[in-house]
C-alpha cells in the first residue's frame, strides 16, 4: 500500500455476511511489536457497538483527500432524554470532548462517545465549517470525495439540537443559489465581491493588500418587493455558511435615552465575536434604519452610529470577515451618507425578471415541486406574465398545485386568475379594452402601428437576424377626434402590452423638482413592468419648442428630463412611446429626432368607406328603423371626425327618447335633427397645415 508511519488511514468497516456499511474512520497507522503484520488493532472503536468485533471486515485504505482544519463543528446528541443533562453541564462535555479528539481526524456522520462519571453520551457529527483562506479550499470543496477535518486547538463543538438541525436542513434546502433563477449575472458578481471580502479569492486579496486598497465590505440591494432580494442574501449567507447577524429595525428602537445605539452595536459585537469566522450583517429595509430625511432626534443618532460601525469595519481587525448587506425597495429612500465609498461601496438593482428570467424561475419552482413541466409550457406562461416577480410565481406554482395534484400548462393559466402581478399593484396600470374591431378604417395606419410596435417585441428574434433595428417611439397627429388614443388603446390591448397613459399638463407640480420627479417615475414604471407603452396624450403641453427667451423654466426642465430618458444611459428596453397632438408645429425638434419619436403618422379624417365602418359600429347597440340610410348618413357627413360620427349617433338616440321612454327604434328624422346640430368642426386651415407639415417631415 505504501503507507508510512504517521500516515492517516482510512477504516471502512462492513458486516461480514452481506457487506453492510457500518461506518467509516480515520486513524493513524503506528506499528505495533508483539501484533501480527495482518492483523488492525483498534482503539476506541466503542462507537461502533452494534456489531461485535466477530462480525466486522475492516478494510484499509489511504487518505487520498487533503486534511482541512476544522473551524466549529456542530453535533447531534443521539439520545434525546439525556438533552436536559447537558443544559447544566454541556460546555465541559463539549470541551471534553474537544480534548479526547484533539489532532484527530473526523468525518461528516462520524458516531462519537464520551464516558463521564459512568455516564456514556453518544453524538454524531451533522456537519462541520473550515476556515477556508484561498482557491485551492474551493477546488477541493468541489470534490465528490467525502471532506476529512482536523480538530485543532481554535476548534469550536457546538451542539445541534434536532430543531436547529432541521432548521439548518430546511436552509440548505430552501436558501441555496441553485434554486435561484434570472439574477445568474448579479450573482456572479456578488460572489466575485464575497470571495474578496472573505479572503476566498487569495489572488485579489493579495493585491489589494499589496496596493493597500480597501475591501468593500458594503453592499445594497433594492428591488420591489417579492423581486428576491431576502431570498438571494439567505442564499449567499448559506454557501459561504457565515455567521448571519440580523438587523431588525423594528427591534432597534427605544424609548430610552441611548438604548437604540447600544442594540445596533450588541450585534456588530457578536460579528466581532465570531473572527475569524465569515459573518454577514443583514438589514432589511435599511431605508428604515437610516432614512433620507432625518427628521427626529433619534433617527439621526441612529443614522450616524450605524455609519460609525461601518467604518469601523476597516479599522478593526475584528471586521475583516464581515460585510453588511442591505436591502430596500428604493435606493432613492436612503441617507446619501449611506451611499458612499467606504460603506455600501456597491449597489444592485434586482429588476423585474423579463419572459427570460421569468421562465428560468419557473422552471427551478417547479423542480422544486417535483413537477417538471415541458419548455413550450413554461415559455407560454412566462411570455404572458408581465410584471410577475418571483414571489409571484412561487404563489402561482403554489396556487396551481393547490388546485390539481398534477400540474400542467392549463393549471398554471387558471392560477393566473388569482395572482396579481406585485410589479403593478403600486401602479396604475391601464388594461385597455379596444380592439381594432371596434376602430373603423384606418387599415394603413393599423398595419404601420404593428410594424412599429407589436413586431418588434414578439418577434425579436428576426428584427436581430436581419439586422433592424426597431423604432423608439412614434407620433400621431392629426385633427381632434380621429381616435388616436383609441389607437393607442387598441395597439396596446392587441399586442398584450401593459399601458401607461398620461397627459402632459399632468407632470406638472408646484414644487421645485417634483415635475422632473415624476418623469423619471413615469419610466421607471414602464421599466418594471416592459413590455409596456407609455402613451403622451397631447405632447405639445410638455414637448412644445424651446426659445432662447424662454430661461430654465419648469416647462423647459420636464422637456429636458424627458429626452434624457427617451434616449439617455439607461436603456428602454421593450418599452415603446407613442405620443399623440393635434399641433405638431409646437413640438420641439430634438424630440422629433432619430432615436426618439422616430415614426411620424397622420391620423387623417376618416373617408367614406371608414365612415360608413364606423357608422355600422356605433349603430351595433342602436335599434334603428329600417328607414335609416347608413349610405345617406356617409354622404352627409364629409369632413366629419370619428368623435362626431358618435356624437350624430348619440343625439340621435337621445331624439328619440325626447318623444317617449318607450321608444323601440330611431327613426330617420332623429338622424335629421342630429345631422343639423352636429357639424364638422375641423378647419381647412388645420388640414393645410397638417398637409405642410408631413411633407416637411416625409
Amino acid at each position: 500500500m505504501g503507507l508510512m508511519m504517521g500516515d492517516y488511514v482510512t477504516i471502512t468497516f462492513a458486516k461480514s455476511g452481506n457487506n453492510a456499511p457500518v461506518g467509516t474512520i480515520v486513524r493513524t497507522l503506528w506499528p505495533i511489536e508483539d501484533r501480527h503484520g495482518a492483523r488492525v488493532c483498534l482503539e476506541g472503536l466503542d462507537e461502533f457497538q452494534d456489531a461485535s468485533a466477530s462480525e466486522i471486515v475492516a478494510t484499509v485504505a489511504a487518505v487520498n483527500t487533503r486534511l482541512e482544519d476544522a473551524e466549529e463543528i456542530f453535533l447531534r446528541l443521539e439520545d434525546v432524554s439525556q438533552a436536559k443533562l447537558l443544559e447544566k453541564n454541556g460546555k465541559f462535555l463539549l470541551n471534553s470532548l474537544k480534548h479526547k479528539l484533539l489532532r484527530s481526524v473526523i468525518l461528516s456522520n462520524n458516531p462519537l462517545s464520551l464516558t463521564v462519571c459512568n455516564k456514556r453520551f453518544r453524538f454524531r457529527i451533522d456537519h462541520a465549517i473550515t476556515h477556508e483562506n484561498g482557491l485551492v479550499d474551493q477546488l477541493n470543496k468541489m470534490s465528490l470525495s467525502d471532506r476529512m477535518y482536523v480538530v485543532i486547538n481554535t476548534t469550536k463543538f457546538t451542539l445541534q439540537d434536532d430543531s436547529k438541525a432541521a432548521q439548518y436542513g430546511h436552509q440548505q434546502r430552501m436558501y441555496n443559489l441553485s434554486n435561484i433563477g434570472g439574477l445568474d449575472a448579479t450573482i456572479a458578481e456578488l460572489r466575485e465581491l464575497l470571495d474578496v471580502a472573505y479572503g476566498i479569492d487569495s489572488v485579489q486579496s493579495s493585491r489589494n493588500a499589496g496596493s493597500n486598497g480597501p475591501v468593500s465590505r458594503g453592499i445594497l440591494l433594492s428591488g420591489v418587493s417579492g423581486v428576491g432580494k431576502t431570498m438571494l442574501v439567505n442564499a449567499l449567507a448559506t454557501h459561504y455558511q457565515c455567521h448571519v447577524v440580523k438587523l431588525n429595525c423594528s427591534e432597534v428602537f427605544s424609548k430610552f435615552y441611548g438604548e437604540s445605539e447600544a442594540n445596533v452595536s450588541r450585534q456588530f459585537a457578536e460579528v466581532f465575536e465570531v473572527h475569524p469566522k465569515p459573518a454577514m450583517v443583514i438589514v432589511e429595509e435599511l431605508h428604515n434604519l437610516c432614512p433620507k430625511s432625518t427628521g427626529t432626534d433619534i433617527v439621526k443618532r441612529i443614522s450616524q452610529h450605524f455609519l460609525n460601525l461601518l467604518d469601523s469595519l476597516h479599522g478593526d481587525v475584528r471586521g475583516s470577515r464581515t460585510v453588511v448587506i442591505g436591502t430596500t425597495d428604493n435606493v432613492d429612500n436612503v441617507n446619501a451618507l449611506l451611499r458612499r465609498g467606504g460603506r455600501m461601496d456597491y449597489e444592485f438593482e434586482l429588476p423585474v425578471p423579463d419572459a427570460i428570467a421569468r421562465e428560468a424561475i419557473l422552471q427551478r419552482i417547479l423542480t422544486r415541486y417535483g413537477q417538471p413541466l415541458p419548455v413550450e409550457d413554461i415559455r407560454s406562461v412566462a411570455r404572458i406574465t408581465h410584471g410577475y416577480v418571483g414571489a409571484d410565481l412561487e404563489n402561482l406554482v403554489s396556487k396551481a398545485a393547490s388546485s390539481c395534484k398534477t400540474i400542467d400548462g392549463s393549471t398554471l393559466m387558471a392560477a393566473l386568475q388569482h395572482v396579481k402581478a406585485s410589479a403593478m399593484r403600486e401602479i396604475m396600470i391601464e388594461c385597455p379594452n379596444v380592439r381594432w374591431s371596434d376602430i373603423g378604417g384606418q387599415d394603413e395606419l393599423k398595419l404601420t402601428l404593428r410594424q412599429i410596435i407589436d413586431w418588434p417585441i414578439h418577434h425579436p428574434e428576426v428584427f436581430e437576424r436581419l439586422g433592424i433595428k426597431p423604432p423608439r417611439g412614434l407620433l400621431m397627429f392629426g385633427p381632434p377626434g380621429c381616435s388616436k388614443t383609441m389607437i393607442a388603446k387598441a395597439i396596446a390591448t392587441e399586442s398584450r402590452l401593459n399601458f401607461l397613459s398620461i397627459k402632459g399638463s399632468e407632470l406638472f407640480s408646484m414644487w421645485v423638482g417634483e415635475s422632473e420627479r415624476a418623469v423619471r417615475d413615469l419610466f421607471r414604471r414602464a421599466r418594471q413592468v416592459a413590455p409596456s407603452i407609455i402613451f403622451f396624450d397631447e405632447i405639445d403641453a410638455i414637448g412644445g419648442e424651446r426659445s432662447a427667451e424662454s430661461g430654465s423654466s419648469v416647462k423647459e426642465r420636464v422637456l429636458a428630463q424627458l429626452l434624457t430618458e427617451m434616449d439617455g444611459v439607461s436603456v428602454l428596453k421593450d418599452v415603446r412611446i407613442v405620443a399623440a397632438t393635434n399641433r405638431p408645429d409646437l413640438i420641439d425638434r430634438a424630440l422629433m429626432r432619430p432615436g426618439r419619436l422616430d415614426r411620424i403618422v397622420y391620423v387623417r379624417l376618416p373617408d367614406d368607406p371608414a365612415r360608413e365602418e364606423i357608422f355600422r359600429i356605433k349603430l351595433k347597440s342602436i335599434p334603428t328603423a329600417p328607414s335609416v340610410d347608413i349610405a345617406e348618413l356617409v354622404r352627409r357627413t364629409a369632413g366629419c371626425s370619428g368623435s362626431e360620427i358618435e356624437a350624430i349617433c348619440q343625439e340621435a338616440a337621445l331624439k328619440g327618447l325626447e318623444s317617449s321612454f318607450d321608444v323601440q327604434q330611431i327613426e330617420w328624422e332623429h338622424f335629421e335633427h342630429a345631422l343639423a346640430l352636429v357639424r364638422p368642426r375641423t378647419s381647412p386651415d388645420l388640414l393645410r397645415l397638417y398637409d405642410e407639415y408631413l411633407k416637411q417631415h416625409q
